[in-house]
């Protein structure tokens, strides 16, 4: 492992994600009807017991059985205070099982030091992504503003509620229950790990940690223990929520939202320079030392989906790109005040980067968010994703798609306005890239309800073969995992 400096790394605020300084967008309100979509940012104010889901559409197939987890934040608000970012609410982790026909739900919030305490004082008080530290806060170290909002992942048999800033929440698969932070070795307590591991076939996890110059590398074996842990300069201290990766390479995008120091919220520590541009670097997984570099023009991101390699050494993948960070600079935020500020749509586009050092950019045309594939094929060539779409008056999008790359054609069911549409992932059911279901969530407006949704993937245009109603509308969630 290379060596480095643990306290320096954490106490420099490398350990966090950064947003923005405020760039003057144009801003365009939409209503804040607190019956309409506010309803995606609304509390929810305590766990949600099992319950058994409403079979409101279609007939479920004989063959289902599947567990969907999920995770978003759910607490905004205490006392007189709301937190100043969309991201950074209290991770509630939802549990859809479905088997012998029936749906079931549950939901547990991630027991952090940040909700103890922010309970105990009823105030939010912790910085984070743009939310300010206010009096009575409590920041030794990034656990203690982790809120464990933004995805999971199931290793080694451990179910892990994922914060990009921090570490992992060890979450009990059957009921929920917080079991405490992941530590994967003393020195690494608290070592930042991104939402957003990329998964082998065979179970193995990669993934980054923090952002800045130096970013950490993680390596977990297929069992759950540490691989590899190894510091890694990147270079120029931008901002990325994601990463992707190949069979034998890692593929970081610097986009050019950089860090330029450290302070809370963080969203006032970054700064939007288009003119640096986008930078790629491909890095050989088995020697970290080993890296190319890739340029292009500017663009803004959050979400990237598999990468593969060619026969030639052509790399392929693709992502949601934006022309700008208005999103997640004031966008995200202004969702807590009922405020829909138009941002940038992000646009499905695949990056390609060429044996020669030249690289170029293919874009759909769709607008498109949250990429997912065949996990099975992860490294491997493919030629679906599937991704949300819809985008219309309100900040969220209606529709769920799986865009063929070979045809150029978008296979594509809308909801309808009435219905928000959360990332759906692909659960296999034979050999073909396309042989499965789709599976998530919306939340219906009309019937204010989370509902769950099982979609042929070859036929995603003609909706759901079954749809499961709750009973209570839940807050919209980031990212999830099939177990």
């Amino acid at each position: 492992m290379t060596q480095f400096d643990r306290r320096h790394f954490l106490g420099s605020g490398l350990f966090a994600a950064a947003a923005a300084t405020i760039i003057t967008p144009e801003r365009a309100l939409a209503g804040t009807s607190p019956a309409g979509w506010s309803l995606a940012v609304a509390d929810v104010d305590a766990d949600v017991p099992v319950e058994t889901l409403e079979l409101v559409h279609g007939k479920v197939p004989a063959d289902c059985d599947v567990t969907l987890y999920r995770n978003g934040p759910a607490k905004f608000r205490r006392g007189t205070g709301t937190s100043g970012h969309w991201f950074d609410g209290d991770g509630l982790v939802r549990k859809f099982r479905v088997g012998d026909g029936k749906a079931h739900l549950t939901a547990r919030f991630v027991d952090t030091p940040k909700r103890r305490l922010e309970t105990k004082l009823d105030a939010i008080v912790q910085p984070g992504f743009g939310s300010s530290r206010r009096d009575g806060a409590v920041v030794n170290g990034p656990d203690d503003t982790n809120a464990a909002n933004t995805s999971v992942l199931m290793s080694g048999g451990q179910l892990l509620a994922l914060w990009e800033g921090g570490s992992p929440a060890i979450v009990d698969p059957e009921t929920l229950e917080t079991k405490g932070f992941k530590t994967f070795r003393r020195d690494l307590k608290q070592m930042p790990f991104l939402a957003h591991p990329r998964v082998e076939a065979d179970g193995t996890v990669w993934n980054l940690g923090g952002n800045g110059k130096g970013t950490f590398v993680w390596k977990l074996n297929p069992d759950g223990s540490l691989g590899k842990a190894e510091m890694l300069d990147v270079g120029r201290a931008s901002y990325f929520h994601d990463f992707t990766a190949t069979a034998r390479h890692l593929i970081i995008v610097l986009q050019p939202w950089v860090q330029e120091g450290f302070k809370f919220p963080l969203s006032t520590a970054m700064a939007w320079k288009p003119e640096l541009g986008t930078r790629i670097l491909v890095i050989d997984k088995d020697d970290l030392s080993k890296k190319r570099t890739y340029e292009l023009p500017a663009f803004s991101f959050f979400h990237l989906a598999d990468g593969w390699e060619e026969s030639d050494g052509t790399i392929r993948f693709d992502g949601c790109l934006e022309e700008n960070p208005t999103f997640g600079q004031i966008a995200a935020s202004a969702l807590l005040r009922g405020e829909h500020i138009k941002a940038p749509s992000p646009m499905l586009t695949q990056i390609v980067l060429h044996p020669n050092g030249k690289a170029d950019m293919k874009t759909t045309r769709i607008s498109g968010e949250f990429p997912a594939t065949d996990k099975r094929r992860a490294g491997q060539a493919r030629r679906f994703t599937t991704h949300v779409a819809g985008y219309r008056q309100t900040p969220f999008p209606h529709a769920i798609a799986a865009w063929d790359w070979k045809t150029g054609r978008d296979d594509k069911f809308d909801f309808g306005s009435h219905q928000l549409v959360e990332e759906f992932l692909f659960v296999p059911t034979g050999s073909g890239e396309r042989d499965g279901w789709l599976m998530g969530t919306t939340l219906n407006l009309k019937e204010r309800k989370t509902e769950l949704h099982l979609i042929d993937a070859r036929r995603v245009s003609e909706g759901p073969l079954a749809t499961w109603r709750a009973s209570l509308p839940l807050p919209l969630t980031f990212h999830g995992t099939i177990a």
